[in-house]
């Protein structure tokens, strides 16, 4: 599957298990990231998204966002999103009506 790179780690809560994301394009809760970087090879869903301590369902370009991760990242580890994701929903949208 495609990726394409939406943001970076800024900080890892071992204690946790949070990382902290600059995020350069949006992220929803229900996207699949896949987090790498020199020994890191993470892929996922996104099932917990906060700013600023407060739960929310998407971060925009520019926030700074916490995310549940299943191991441990690293600061400056790349954060891909599996293209597609978003092409999936709007379809499921349109087909429910």
């Amino acid at each position: 599957m495609k990726q394409h790179r939406i943001g970076k780690i800024t900080h890892y809560y071992k204690k946790i298990g949070v990382a902290a994301l600059e995020l350069e394009e949006p992220l929803r809760v229900g996207d699949r990231v896949h987090i790498e970087g020199h020994t890191t090879d993470l892929e996922q869903p996104v099932e917990s998204l906060e700013i600023e301590h407060r739960r929310v369902l998407k971060a925009l370009p520019g926030q700074s966002a916490g995310v549940k991760v299943l191991d441990r990242v690293r600061p400056g580890d790349a954060v891909l999103l599996e293209e597609g994701e978003e092409e999936d929903e709007e379809l499921m949208m349109d087909l429910a009506w």
